[in-house]
């Protein structure tokens, strides 16, 4: 046992996420409102690190949306920070983009209960998360994406490995450069932001730049499949009042009609904001909209071409 530790702590020890910064020994001693300055000039590393993987993030989003405009799902699996930030951007996908909850999944070692509960343990099995994607029937037009601060963690590895054997696109997310993660998976994202203030607490920086990536994953991926009009979210589920406020906004942005026109339009749509704009810039009634929309695939412009809107 002594030797399997010593072993693991030699990689971790090899690992940047995991480095000790003697500069910051003392930091316990400092002011409050220095540390905070600290922590801040940490914080404004991160967006440079991302932007040195910009475009295997691209590639990455373009095989994703071909998959997805074929039917298939966006999956993220992870353990600790990395699972709960794979489930939260997983979990913001449907009230944002009125996707099914069924489209983009968020698998986190040790299940549900480990968002708000640690379950570390779980993570050193590859097992657990082959059994984890063969829940969900993975198909080819699926994407897994492993995501893990050190690129090691094996449910992250084990979940690449096992998606790629049944032929779906896989994608690594690690804050580590050459790491296990990046190799096993079709695109490998190595953002590689550093050793953390506090030695090996990827929640910091590292969790920082998975946000970031895995926001770009999500959202640019929903732009390529038309679930937005511009830069306005027409597929966005008016689920409570702010939303409900929110889609009225959206349609007077997109068209410039009236209070009244909107209403009508939106009430005519079931609330479906995207088909309501559609009514009122082409002229077409609910249920041409409906038709075109589904022939366009969703996209909003291709259906206003389609009705002869320029």
């Amino acid at each position: 046992m002594t030797s399997t530790y010593g072993e693991l702590r030699a990689q971790l020890a090899a690992l940047t996420t995991e480095a000790f910064r003697p500069e910051l020994a003392d930091i316990d001693r400092l002011p409050t409102l220095e540390i905070a300055r600290i922590m801040n000039g940490e914080d404004e590393t991160v967006p440079s690190a991302v932007a040195a993987q910009l475009p295997a993030i691209a590639a990455a989003i373009d095989g994703t949306a071909e998959r997805m405009s074929h039917g298939g799902r966006l999956i993220y699996a992870g353990a600790g920070t990395a699972g709960r930030l794979g489930v939260l951007d997983a979990s913001e996908c449907p009230p944002t983009f009125n996707t099914d909850p069924a489209v983009v999944v968020g698998l986190i070692a040790g299940g549900p209960t480990a968002m708000v509960k640690a379950s570390e343990g779980a993570e050193d099995s590859k097992e657990l998360a082959a059994a984890d994607l063969d829940a969900l029937k993975l198909t080819v037009d699926d994407t897994v994406v492993g995501v893990s601060a050190s690129g090691r963690t094996p449910y992250a590895v084990g979940a690449v490995e096992h998606a790629r054997s049944l032929g779906a696109l896989t994608i690594g997310l690690a804050c580590n450069a050459d790491s296990a993660l990046g190799a096993a998976a079709d695109h490998g994202i190595e953002v590689v932001v550093g050793p953390e203030l506090l030695t090996g607490s990827t929640r910091l920086k590292a969790g920082t730049a998975q946000k970031l990536v895995l926001n770009m994953i999500s959202t640019i991926t929903m732009i390529r499949l038309g679930k937005t009009y511009g830069n306005l979210m027409v597929d966005v589920r008016a689920s409570n009042d702010k939303l409900r406020a929110r889609s009225r906004h959206i349609v007077s942005l997109a068209t410039g009609a009236s209070d009244e026109a909107i209403e009508s339009a939106l009430a005519a749509t079931d609330g479906e904001v995207k088909n309501a704009i559609l009514t009122l810039l082409a002229g077409v009634d609910a249920e041409t909209a409906s038709r075109l929309l589904t022939e366009s695939d969703g996209h909003l412009r291709a259906a206003l071409a389609a009705a002869g809107h320029s």
